[in-house]
């Protein structure tokens, strides 16, 4: 019987099993992962941008967290040799109502400890020749590294403390005793004292096969990014952000420099009808089945049709993309777009077609669920997966 298991091989759930064996040295720890290979999902198919938390609810578990991982992602990537920059982040506001809501946002930075500083369209146009606003807000600390990178460096540590790791396991059943968990799996059970589940876009299965009666639905948003064509990739030198709308958990569209160099732009946010695959128009029928006879999802749509039929639009129609991308960078031409895999945000959406903003627990006496943990997951796995290395170590 193995001590702790962990269910799913993402960037959370390798930063779990880690954490619980430095908690815990020498206790038995087995990570599974239905995949081929840890990472493939939202790990992988991200910006790749370590944020510094800005956004967030003054004492929320995203501001807290995101501020632990920012600090703690630089000084794993200083002492592992992991490539990082730290490029900055500019939120720019294009319009009036854009430009009223940089004070919330300013007030934000202040309460979460983030440096920001005000800028105005002169000295915006100084910083940033190629980007067009009445102003903006300047986040020194952001950055960007490869999460893939990190994964697998947070692997190897697993290993070298004894942990285990299984990929190409997928759990089918979860029963749960006074004394132990068994997880069935695709190559047979598995019994541990305690679980931790960190399955992204199959929380929620993987709870309700735990028994858990849920008021909430995971529902996959496509993130459709492009590349900039190599010709202009200097075209800018920080992250530009547009200034998001409070009333959604979507930052909007925005150029991130990657740690390699190169430029990209994204992510929109399209309602998705397949949780795990990428294609453009990707349809699974139980995916698409699930969000259609949710109530959750018709009350969202009720709430964001206009917000849902503007982002489709734009998905399917590369002008509607590239119009959002020249509010802030008109010199972008149709041309510049080149192509690139889109990434899929699982994201919580409760019976009533609230959106879930926090990361969200749930939990069993030998159980642990992680039911929402979109973004800023990657920047916070660490302390994340901390707190739950805790949780799980104190339930056993």
């Amino acid at each position: 019987m193995y001590d702790h298991v962990v269910v799913g091989g993402g960037i959370v759930g390798i930063s779990t099993a880690w954490n619980l064996l430095q908690k815990r040295p020498g206790a038995g720890v087995l990570l599974l992962e239905k995949e081929p290979a840890l990472g493939l999902h939202q790990t992988g198919h991200n910006s790749g941008v370590v944020h510094a938390g800005i956004y967030y609810e003054p004492g929320s578990l995203k501001a807290r967290l995101c501020r632990r991982g920012s600090a703690r992602t630089r000084e794993l990537a200083e002492e592992h040799g992991i490539p990082f920059r730290t490029t900055g982040k500019l939120l720019v506001a294009t319009d009036q109502r854009e430009l009223s809501r940089m004070d919330g946002l300013l007030e934000r930075a202040a309460a979460n400890g983030i440096k920001a500083e005000v800028l105005d369209g002169a000295e915006l146009r100084r910083r940033e020749p190629m980007v067009s606003g009445l102003g903006a807000l300047f986040v020194t600390e952001t950055g960007v590294v490869d999460y893939r990178e990190v994964t697998r460096v947070l692997a190897r540590s697993v290993r070298s403390a004894g942990g285990e790791l299984r990929t190409g396991v997928e759990v089918t059943g979860v029963a749960e005793t006074g004394d132990a968990v068994r997880i069935d799996t695709s190559q047979g059970p598995v019994l541990a004292r305690q679980a931790v589940f960190c399955g992204g876009l199959q929380a929620d299965r993987l709870a309700s096969l735990a028994g858990l009666d849920l008021d909430l639905r995971i529902v996959p948003f496509r993130g459709e990014y492009f590349d900039v064509a190599p010709a202009k990739r200097g075209l800018v030198s920080h992250l530009i952000y547009p200034i998001p709308d409070p009333a959604l958990p979507f930052l909007g569209v925005h150029l991130t420099v990657t740690v390699t160099g190169e430029l990209n732009v994204g992510p929109n946010a399209v309602l998705g009808l397949a949780r795990e695959k990428y294609a453009k128009l990707s349809f699974d029928r139980r995916d698409a089945g699930d969000i259609v006879r949710f109530p959750g999802m018709r009350a969202l749509a009720r709430r964001h049709w206009r917000t849902g039929i503007r982002e489709m639009r734009n998905s399917l129609w590369k002008r509607g993309y590239l119009r959002e991308c020249r509010k802030y960078c008109p010199s972008l031409e149709l041309g510049d777009l080149l192509p690139r895999e889109a990434g899929i945000r699982a994201q919580a959406v409760m019976r009533d077609g609230t959106l879930v903003h926090d990361f969200l627990l749930r939990s069993t006496p030998r159980t642990l669920h992680v039911l929402n943990a979109p973004s800023p997951a990657a920047t916070s796995a660490l302390p994340i997966g901390e707190m739950l290395a805790e949780k799980a170590v104190a339930g056993g």
